[in-house]
């Protein structure tokens, strides 16, 4: 039997722990955060499977993925809107959920940032050992993971700075290749003849691999898109969170549809889907395509910086998620301690996790690493799972207890909201259903079931000892 969610507080000031935290990230910091999130290195590197799966028709498959984030964004904006935390949608969950809820999303999300810090190291250092071969690749992960932990020990200006240059480089680097497909599409770039839709309807049509390949590609496309969700852990350090959380939310949809849909589009109309090409480097093969001189070293630098800047970023949203998780009593209280208004402790913790997944990639990278992947491999799925319930559950409760509603509203709520939850049941299923993916879901799901027993046996003990449940609404509570 769950317990009863806790009913919010209407008026609590902030505590003197979550006051600590510096809100030095400027305006400038949130957009370009946002507009950098939208470019992973999922986007670069990852493409390439949903192609050869699903051929043109992964136009469609970014479609109906971006139209699905579009809906988590949304009612994550909503509640963040309302009630800015550090700990985002798992302090949403402990809010509308129970507490059990929160502790699953928030060790979840931690475990799938701390593991992807790792890959995202290891990716680097591939990419650097294929320029400068005499330098082994553990020299490179050590030397990435001492610098980006070092900028997150810093002042939270200094990360903020940090990624904004990342952010702003990618944009950069889609945008020129935005602009230069769409000239060569048109046949306005010298020498490039333009290819019509051959390649859109040629070599087995528009789905070649009927609506199985077009699950798979949709699976593929689902995956591209996380990372969008930093922007509300990092609005509550900023000097107006309820404005940056609700401009991340405007722009999303452009954003989804300039650079995924648009970039998608380019790629399947300048390839053939069934090129070598175009599964494993579809961006250097376009640009390889229309003419470009060093297509392949211009996309390995464009995708190191992605590799970085997500190395960055996930060190420090997996800190403020292991914060956060401290402030509401589900991690060690010694991980709390903030210096300069920096969770210096749970930035070591989640770098030194980090390292350790680096150090056994290379110790044992056929057997534990993969493992670890394919334990949080399906965690994007259920924490967007636990956004949309959350919101659901938050936004009856206001409208119950008569709060007027908050700057940024989910639309067409409760509609959109359970058809958001069906697709994520729907995209789970197709991962059970394919060999491939279902060790994910299968390894990701009992990982899940481990965190919500823990918090249910946490919240039965907190109710026997009489022990405080933790500070669920420090910032910007309901008023």
């Amino acid at each position: 039997m769950l317990a009863p969610p806790p009913t919010p507080v209407r008026s609590a000031p902030p505590t003197t722990t979550e006051a600590a935290l510096s809100r030095g990230l400027k305006q400038r910091h949130l957009s370009m955060i946002a507009l950098g999130g939208a470019i992973g290195a999922g986007l670069f590197v990852g493409s390439g499977v949903g192609i050869r799966a699903a051929g043109p028709a992964i136009i469609v498959a970014y479609v109906l993925a971006g139209g699905l984030v579009l809906l988590v964004m949304r009612m994550l904006a909503e509640m963040s809107a309302a009630e800015p935390a550090t700990g985002s949608f798992s302090v949403h969950a402990s809010r509308a959920l129970g507490r059990w809820a929160g502790l699953t999303a928030g060790w979840l999300y931690w475990s799938l940032l701390v593991v992807s810090v790792a890959a995202e190291a290891i990716g680097a250092a591939d990419i650097m050992t294929g320029w400068l071969p005499a330098v082994p690749g553990w020299t490179w992960m050590t030397l990435f993971m001492a610098v980006f932990t070092g900028s997150n020990l810093a002042a939270v200006r200094r990360f903020g700075d940090l990624e904004f240059w990342f952010a702003g480089l990618k944009i950069a680097a889609i945008c020129v290749f935005l602009l230069l497909g769409a000239l060569a599409v048109f046949g306005l770039l010298p020498g490039a003849e333009p290819p019509g839709t051959r390649h859109l309807t040629a070599h087995g049509g528009f789905m070649p691999n009927g609506w199985h390949g077009l699950a798979l590609g949709l699976v593929a496309a689902v995956f591209a898109y996380g990372g969008l969700e930093t922007v509300t852990i990092a609005a509550a350090e900023s000097t107006d969170p309820v404005r940056a959380v609700g401009r991340a939310a405007r722009t999303v949809v452009w954003r989804i549809c300039l650079f995924y849909i648009g970039s998608m589009a380019l790629i399947v109309t300048l390839l053939p889907w069934d090129g070598t090409s175009a599964h494993t480097s579809p961006y250097a093969g376009t640009l390889g395509r229309i003419g470009i001189p060093g297509a392949g070293h211009i996309m390995n630098a464009v995708v190191l910086v992605a590799l970085l800047s997500a190395m960055n970023a996930n060190i420090y949203g997996s800190s403020r998620m292991l914060y956060s998780l401290v402030q509401r009593g589900d991690a060690p209280r010694a991980l709390g301690r903030v210096t300069r208004g920096v969770p210096r402790a749970a930035v070591l913790a989640s770098a030194a996790f980090g390292f350790a997944a680096v150090v056994l990639s290379v110790i044992w990278p056929d057997t534990v690493f993969p493992f670890l992947l394919n334990t949080v491999g399906a965690t994007i799925l259920i924490v967007w799972f636990l956004i949309g319930l959350s919101q659901l559950r938050l936004r009856r409760r206001r409208e119950r207890q008569g709060v007027p509603g908050p700057p940024v509203r989910m639309w067409l709520f409760p509609h959109l909201t359970r058809l958001a939850l069906l697709a994520i049941g729907a995209v789970l299923v197709v991962m059970v259903i394919q060999p491939e993916s279902r060790t994910q879901v299968l390894c990701t799901g009992g990982w899940a079931a481990v965190l919500v027993v823990c918090g249910l046996v946490n919240g039965r003990r907190r109710k026997v000892t009489g022990s405080a449940p933790g500070n669920l609404d420090s910032q910007n509570p309901i008023s």
